[in-house]
């Protein structure tokens, strides 16, 4: 421990998942690819896909190819995974998330 009593340890945790920050990237970037995913979050290309593939597995997100790019589609209507966080939407967390959207 250092003098103030943390650890450090603390220095490198953070209150949301990759998983989480991919799906609020999608939800801003419909056709975000994973290397600016990747590069936008400090993670692996590799991390980024296993991250996509677990989302679409489940259900969270639907992938369409549209060319050399996908195009993604968010289910908002779906619970969060944790069993004591089931009656709260993905669309809920991502409205904390994401900033408030302007029409102009």
């Amino acid at each position: 421990l250092s003098m103030d009593g943390k650890g450090d340890s603390l220095a490198n945790w953070t209150f949301i998942t990759n998983h989480g920050e991919v799906l609020a990237l999608i939800v801003q970037h419909e056709r975000i690819t994973a290397r600016e995913i990747s590069m936008e979050l400090g993670v692996t290309e590799r991390t980024v896909h296993r991250i996509i593939s677990d989302l679409e597995t489940e259900g969270y997100i639907e992938r369409e190819r549209e060319g050399r790019v996908n195009r993604y589609e968010v289910n908002h209507d779906l619970p969060l995974r944790r069993p004591e966080r089931r009656d709260v939407a993905v669309g809920g967390l991502l409205k904390v998330l994401l900033p408030p959207v302007t029409e102009g």
